[in-house]
């Protein structure tokens, strides 16, 4: 097994969420520094896992990995992300390189109208600051808070920087979404994420290009304080760069 020594890097303090950093911004940062410092390489990403053991703050990140296995077309980390010595994050990446095999796509984009014949939609500040980074677009009537019947949102989301749709963007967009359940509630709550799995397809190992991309997430199951979610984003010709998954903490309303 090899490790690495540490690696500083930093949490934008603009993607500030409820409860510390939006999860997604700090998975794609860790994602980051481990692929500048511990594994990857040019090696496309396929698999990231980031475990959330406590809200992350704006600032900076200390990173450790160490490489249990590197081959000629796959190598993976295991990571570690601490603040003031305190473990925030811990997660694993897995690289590898494509070759030449079988194509299949079980999930097309879900035929909606293009982000041109959709109004926009201000997230509240003060349960999404980081929303102030991107441009939110609804494509089906299912909207936050709405009471609605089906926890499930789809939206046209881009950045309004303009980023490329590389790994850590797209790590980004699979949490960028409100949690599936508002859909169905009338009254905003902390819904946290503990825990966020991404798998990449081929797209990304291309050039996604940048501007719109469909994104949806829905729970599957909800009970005993957590919930299920699980996301898709698609580039805006259609094609899958990525599926999320991840396991969410479902807080009590506040007064």
């Amino acid at each position: 097994m090899t490790t690495s020594t540490e690696h500083e890097t930093r949490i934008d303090p603009l993607w500030r969420s409820w409860e510390g950093a939006h999860g997604g911004h700090v998975a794609a940062v860790a994602l980051a520094a481990v692929r500048a410092q511990f594994a990857g390489g040019d090696q496309p990403v396929r698999t990231l896992t980031t475990h959330f053991l406590a809200p992350a703050a704006a600032g900076p990140l200390h990173v450790s990995g160490a490489v249990p296995a590197s081959g000629r077309r796959t190598a993976a980390c295991v990571f570690s992300g601490h603040q003031d010595g305190l473990p925030v994050v811990v997660g694993s990446a897995l690289f590898g390189s494509g070759r030449p095999g079988t194509s299949y796509d079980g999930q097309p984009a879900p035929d909606v109208p293009g982000p041109e014949d959709c109004r926009a939609v201000e997230l509240p500040g003060q349960l999404a600051p980081f929303a102030r980074q991107l441009e939110i677009r609804p494509a089906t009537a299912d909207l936050p808070l709405a009471g609605g019947e089906r926890a499930e949102l789809l939206a046209w989301v881009r950045f309004t920087d303009g980023r490329p749709l590389d790994a850590g963007a797209v790590v980004t967009l699979t949490d960028v979404l409100p949690p599936a359940l508002y859909a169905v509630w009338r009254s905003s709550r902390p819904v946290p994420s503990a825990e966020l799995t991404v798998h990449f397809t081929d797209a990304v190992d291309e050039s996604a290009g940048d501007g719109w991309s469909l994104v949806r997430i829905r729970t599957d199951h909800a009970g005993a304080g957590w919930a299920v979610d699980d996301s898709a984003v698609w580039a805006a010709d259609g094609r899958l760069l990525a599926l999320g998954r991840q396991s969410r903490v479902v807080r009590g309303e506040r007064p």
